[in-house]
């Protein structure tokens, strides 16, 4: 990548705020970009920064949060730039100041995301394909949920595996899954509500003002049990979460079946981007669904 100082003058051009030549320093924010707090206009910016390749995925991702912030559920960072240099690309996000979260927070996550699932469209997928992690992710409108899940979200994975590393009765245990959707899923009519997509611990947090944000999304209309289901995977979300969210829009019965389901394509996609112990999870997850069709 080129010296930032092309990155601060674009930002600067993009967002009418005057950008410092240089970020005053590198913060966490994944292991796909770099990520940076930059001081401009007497405050600072959240600014994400990669290869010129990923401008499609920044742009994507500006999009997200701009879909977000329309359903005015909950809150987003703002986009204050997207765009490129000569060898890179950039997201500039205002900078948000966060503190630890408790009960209260975690009810007006809870209220908030079942205001966001309320949002809905008349079919599934979005208005443009998108990024989850580094996996490009199609968005291809669908009338039909089952078949939405099954080639767009689990067989593109379930294909990358076999690539990567799935052992060959694995991937053909996960094409018979993919046949076995339609029982799986049999009697599910979900609506297609507007889904963050990526709805991790790592992907919200508790403002200076006590207010949640969440960030980082990969967003579509998908089954509101997806974004839900995902709040269960890696922990960081406390019985306040689930209790508030399930005042406004209790869960149906076989939602524990479905969120394996569902979960399975964001462990897959931790298989093929980081292999390791992921792999036997996808495979474990297989076996376990299976098995329920089998019962």
């Amino acid at each position: 990548m080129e010296s930032l100082e092309g990155v601060a003058a674009q930002i600067t051009l993009l967002s009418g705020t005057r950008c410092a030549s240089a970020p005053a320093q590198r913060v966490a924010g994944g292991s796909i970009n770099h990520c940076y707090r930059w001081p401009a206009g007497g405050g600072s910016l959240f600014v994400k920064v990669a290869a010129r390749e990923s401008l499609a995925a920044f742009e994507a991702e500006a999009a997200g949060l701009a879909a977000l912030e329309h359903a005015r559920a909950l809150r987003v960072p703002r986009v204050l730039a997207v765009g490129e240099t000569a060898d890179s690309a950039f997201l500039a996000l205002e900078w948000l100041e966060s503190r630890p979260a408790d009960a209260n927070a975690e009810r007006r996550l809870g209220a908030g995301l079942a205001a966001l699932h309320a949002q809905t469209a008349p079919r599934f997928g979005w208005q443009r394909d998108n990024t989850i992690g580094r996996t490009p992710q199609r968005n291809d409108w669908s009338d039909d949920w089952t078949e939405f899940l099954r080639e767009h979200r689990l067989r593109p994975q379930l294909l990358l595996a076999a690539h990567n590393g799935l052992a060959e009765r694995h991937a053909e245990r996960g094409e018979r899954l993919l046949e076995s959707l339609p029982v799986l899923l049999a009697g599910h009519r979900p609506a297609a509500s507007l889904l963050h997509g990526d709805l991790w611990g790592g992907n919200w947090l508790t403002d200076s003002d006590g207010e949640p944000v969440i960030f980082d999304p990969a967003v579509y209309y998908g089954d509101r049990e997806a974004d839900v289901a995902m709040t269960r995977l890696f922990g960081g979300f406390g019985v306040a979460f689930y209790r508030a969210y399930e005042a406004l829009t209790p869960l149906t019965a076989g939602a524990a079946l479905r969120a394996e389901l569902y979960n399975l394509y964001h462990v897959l996609n931790h298989a093929n981007l980081f292999g390791g112990g992921y792999m036997r999870q996808a495979a474990a997850m297989i076996d376990r669904l299976l098995a329920q069709v089998a019962g």
